[in-house]
């Protein structure tokens, strides 16, 4: 089985987990690539497998790679978006951060979840993504994001103003600190945080969420990933941040932004025993109740 290690740094206290997991991987017999920035933090931390590749683009990857491993919190796994685009690889996150929504593999189960991805006995959860399609082409061919699109203020504390279509028919202006259009997957994230609802993975929607709105009635709302969402940002300042998880660009008034579901998905590794509803109870204490 050939695998694919991607980190961004590794903390001494989770070095004896690395070491563990490499260990577990050669016991498997399987064939390692690991990213090259990843593999210069750790080359002096941990005994490395006598053999493996290196690899920094997603071509090195495509059409070669069984798994992708990636190791660190949810930023990590959002950042290997940028390596595995449309090729199908599965992702499986380890957390070595702190809460670790995607990354559900906490450092303690790393030995086991291994055993069971060798035993077959996992699932893939397909993962929708959103697109965006700018004039300029504002992110190149990294347009996509599975967590949101987050539209914010730059420069002042004055509100912006997001006019928002669906479908060609007006919405709403909402005067506040920005915009979140979010997938099921960034429902738990920066729209959870901004009163947004959870959303399943499975249920074909977006949600719209205002950043703090200035006007009590201004609520979430939820769409239809089918749809084609046009947005237009207006405010006292000439630039604004336009986001995508963790990739951000700078606009200005006159850019058009157009959301519609991105055409292929990532697929991410759900060990055996781990459900969404499993997670969201364990990670976020959803539903937490002493009379339980």
């Amino acid at each position: 089985m050939n695998i694919a290690l991607f980190g961004k740094s590794v903390a001494d206290e989770h070095v004896g987990y690395l070491d563990q997991m490499l260990r577990r991987l050669e016991h498997h017999q399987a064939s390692l690539k690991i990213y090259k920035p990843y593999f210069n933090q750790v080359r002096d931390k941990v005994a490395l497998p006598d053999s493996f590749d290196l690899f920094t683009e997603y071509y090195e990857l495509a059409g070669s790679t069984d798994f992708l491993f990636s190791v660190g919190g949810d930023g990590t796994l959002l950042d290997t978006m940028t390596l595995v685009r449309d090729s199908g690889i599965p992702v499986l996150g380890i957390n070595l951060g702190r809460l670790g929504f995607l990354s559900s593999i906490s450092r303690n189960d790393i030995m086991p979840a291994i055993d069971k991805l060798f035993n077959k006995e996992y699932m893939l959860d397909k993962r929708t993504l959103l697109g965006l399609k700018t004039q300029s082409n504002l992110f190149g061919k990294l347009n996509y994001a599975l967590n949101d699109l987050a539209i914010n203020r730059k420069d002042s504390n004055s509100l912006i103003v997001t006019h928002v279509y669906i479908d060609d028919v007006f919405l709403n202006s909402y005067w506040s600190d920005g915009l979140i259009v979010a997938t099921p997957t960034g429902s738990t994230a920066y729209s959870l945080s901004s009163g947004g609802p959870i959303l399943t993975p499975g249920s074909e929607n977006f949600v719209i969420t205002p950043i703090a709105p200035h006007n009590l009635t201004m609520r979430p709302i939820v769409i239809s990933d089918k749809s084609r969402v046009r947005i237009l940002v207006e405010g006292r300042d000439e630039q604004f941040f336009v986001s995508l998880d963790s990739r951000t660009e700078v606009i200005d008034s006159s850019v058009e932004l157009y959301i519609e579901k991105e055409k292929f998905n990532i697929n991410l590794v759900q060990i055996a025993s781990k459900t969404f509803f499993s997670t969201i109870r364990d990670k976020l204490n959803w539903g937490l109740d002493i009379r339980n």
